[in-house]
This record gives structure tokens, C-alpha cells and sequence, in this order.
């Protein structure tokens, strides 16, 4: 086992639900521990970790996506996830907003939201935010208008046609439209932006939601060198105020933005650290960084 292998099953254990949370009592909730009381609703961070994944199993017709998967993201940290097609990544995010059920295994927003027993709404608006391989906005809509419609309240297509948009969701409107470098296209049917132009419009209906856990597949597929680095200034930007978990198999851009990537293989971890080490790892040079 090497050193790094070694600091990673020391994290794995010091970082355990049943280490570092003041409870693991079902049923309590609000969580009261640590001098603190934490409402329904609220992620509770206090332990510095906004995600646990302890032990996730994930099986498909005999085949097992997951295997005993266990990945702790801190909050406001951007966390980048590689690995070869096959990995588990797709089904990791599948877990973390609903969409999939694992067999068995802990999934947590904060110490007390039991990810597997909410819907994929509840978890949406509990303040998690998944961004696909593809962007999804309205192309008829003006740039100004997906965000619009993108943000918190009754999401019904007549109430969010019929909403009158008050001062502050405009206020707010213009500082995401800043964020994502589009205030000049605020105007612009989303129709005829740049494939990298409408990932950014995506990234910026999410943040209308003001998500803490943004999950973003695969950003820079199809960008140009220079909406890839617009990208990189984007998301690292975003670190601190949101936590960011990163899916991209490009290793240029991996290393722009990485403090800290994740290799899933098999559906486990396989290493973890900067990209430096996980390159130097010898045993993903030989799954991944090496084919």
C-alpha cells in the first residue's frame, strides 16, 4: 500500500458519520449536537464536509456501477472527478440527486438531509444543482429570459409566464448575468449563442436556484480553447461561495482548475489528491492516465 494509499484510508476513517457526526440516531431531527440547533431545511456544515457518500453500492441487472463507494467533498471546495468510461461518475451523480436509488450505503447533504430517502425534487431545492454533458436552456428565450424562468418559486409554465419580476429577482438577474460573462447578450435569443455561451447560460439558470452543491458534467466537451478558459475562470470563481464537484475527462483543463481530483475506477475510489500525484499513481497510470 503506498503513502498516498495510506492518508487516503486514514481520511476514509477519521472522516466517518459515525467519527466526526454528533449523532447517528435515525429520526432526530432537527439535529441538536455541538451546542447548535440545525432547522429543517438548512445544510448543516458544521463539521466543514457538505457531502457524504459512505459505502454506496449500485448494482444494474448483476453488473455494479457503484462498489463501496466513499468520497467526502468540504464545502465551498471544487472537487474534480476522473476517471475511464465505466467509472461509476454518471451513476455517483445519479445517487447524489435522486435519480437513482443505491442498494445499500449513506448519502448525506450536510449532517442531517438523508439524501436517499428524498425525491429528486425535494434534493433540487434543498440547494443541489446538477448541470448535464448537454445544455438544456429555452432557445426561443432570450438569454435574460431562461434565467427568468429559472428562478426559485412556483415553477408552473403559467405562473412563471405570468410573473411580474420584482426589483430584486432583477437585481439578481444582472449579477448572475455578470457571473457568467453575458450581461452584453442579455437580450440575445439563447437560440443563436455559442455552444460554450449556452453551457454558461445553463450554469447561470442553476445558480438562479442558489444552489451550495453545483454538479457539473463535463463542461468544456466541445469548447473552444478560449471558452474553455472563460470556463476555468468561471468555476473556479464560484468555488468558496458554492462547493463544485467537477466530471471531466479533458486533463488540461482538469489541471487549470483541480486542487484536489478524485479517480474513480470500478466503481470506487482509486486515488485521490492533486493532479500531480494522481498522475504519479501508479496504479492510475495503468487504469486511466496510461490507456
Amino acid at each position: 500500500m503506498t503513502v498516498l494509499d495510506n492518508a487516503l484510508e486514514g481520511l476514509r476513517t477519521t472522516m466517518r458519520r459515525d467519527r466526526v457526526f454528533d449523532f447517528v440516531a435515525e429520526n432526530r431531527f432537527p439535529f441538536r449536537g455541538a451546542g447548535h440547533a440545525v432547522m429543517p431545511g438548512v445544510v448543516d456544515t458544521s463539521h466543514g464536509t457538505i457531502l457524504y457518500l459512505e459505502n454506496i453500492n449500485v448494482s444494474f441487472d448483476g453488473f455494479k456501477a457503484l462498489n463501496d463507494l466513499t468520497l467526502y467533498i468540504d464545502d465551498g471546495e471544487l472537487r474534480c472527478i476522473i476517471g475511464p468510461n465505466g467509472a461509476g461518475k454518471t451513476t455517483m451523480m445519479d445517487v447524489i440527486t435522486g435519480k437513482t436509488r443505491p442498494d445499500n450505503g449513506v448519502a448525506y447533504f450536510g449532517q442531517t438531509m438523508d439524501l436517499t430517502r428524498m425525491s429528486e425534487t425535494d434534493i433540487a431545492v434543498s440547494g443541489i444543482g446538477r448541470k448535464f454533458q448537454r445544455p438544456t436552456v429555452f432557445p426561443y428565450h432570450t438569454v435574460f429570459e431562461n434565467l427568468e424562468l429559472a428562478q426559485q418559486g412556483n415553477r408552473g409554465v403559467w405562473p412563471s409566464l405570468l410573473a411580474h419580476t420584482t426589483p430584486e429577482q432583477r437585481l439578481r438577474i444582472e449579477e448572475v448575468l455578470e457571473t457568467i460573462g453575458l450581461q452584453t447578450l442579455a437580450r440575445e435569443t439563447a437560440a443563436l449563442l455559442s455552444h460554450g455561451q449556452k453551457q454558461w447560460l445553463e450554469i447561470g439558470m442553476l445558480l438562479m436556484q442558489n444552489p451550495r452543491l453545483l454538479l457539473v458534467d463535463e463542461p468544456v466537451a466541445g469548447m473552444t480553447h478560449q471558452e474553455m478558459e472563460q470556463t476555468a475562470q468561471l468555476l473556479t470563481g464560484l468555488a468558496g461561495k458554492h462547493s463544485v464537484v467537477v466530471v471531466e475527462h479533458d486533463m488540461d483543463f482538469v489541471r487549470s482548475i483541480a486542487n484536489k481530483v478524485t479517480v474513480l475506477h470500478e466503481g470506487s475510489v482509486l486515488a485521490e489528491g492533486t493532479m500531480d500525484e494522481v498522475q504519479n499513481n501508479p496504479k492510475v497510470v495503468e487504469v486511466y492516465l496510461g490507456e
